[in-house]
């Protein structure tokens, strides 16, 4: 059996390198859920606030579950694609777990919610300041940080909003919290 030669001092030197680009790698490409769940959710609130107030339809709600329906899919078939051609490094490991609990967390609050015949929109934003915190603080990224805490302000603030409201107010902290840090993020210098 043939031992492993050790390795020179710019080969080790190579291996960290190349193992610090593919988590810098990795955390720009979480830019892309952060972006994709941004702009579903905010066109889903700013949807439902506008069938609500204008429209005054009952079916004010159905952006929700078609704009996550998509979300799902699509960070489904992005993870699976994603997953199959590269490996993962353990702070992607560790964010995708937990962005899929907290995203069972989700459909919980929203199912308990409806339920009981009140509006998520709370409970909802609490769990994406706690995500969105933790992603930051595991990143290294202060603007996440920010739109954790943006997210976790509004959901104390929602209840002191109307009812009629409260979608409107997420739908700004979504835009604060997701969109701009996940923008940033893209393009953050690697």
């Amino acid at each position: 059996m043939e031992s492993e030669r050790p390795l020179t001092p710019q080969e080790s030197m190579e291996v960290i390198v190349r193992a610090i680009a593919r988590t810098k790698d990795d955390i720009r490409s979480n830019s892309f859920y952060f972006m994709l769940w941004g702009w579903l959710i905010a066109i889903a609130s700013f949807g439902f606030f506008v069938l609500m107030e204008f429209v005054r339809t009952p079916l004010a709600f159905l952006p929700f579950p078609f704009l996550a329906t998509v979300g799902i899919i699509t960070t489904y078939m992005r993870y699976s694609k994603r997953r199959a051609t590269a490996t993962e490094s353990y702070l992607t490991f560790f964010l995708n777990r937990m962005w899929a609990v907290l995203g069972i967390g989700f459909l919980m609050v929203v199912f308990i919610n409806v339920r009981a015949g009140e509006m998520p929109f709370t409970y909802t934003l609490l769990l994406a300041g706690i995500g969105t915190v933790v992603s930051g603080w595991t990143m290294k990224f202060r603007p996440m940080v920010f739109g954790g805490v943006v997210f976790l302000v509004t959901s104390i603030a929602s209840v002191y909003v109307p009812v009629e409201y409260k979608a409107l107010l997420q739908g700004m902290a979504i835009v604060t919290g997701y969109l701009v840090p996940g923008y940033l993020l893209k393009n953050a210098e690697g």
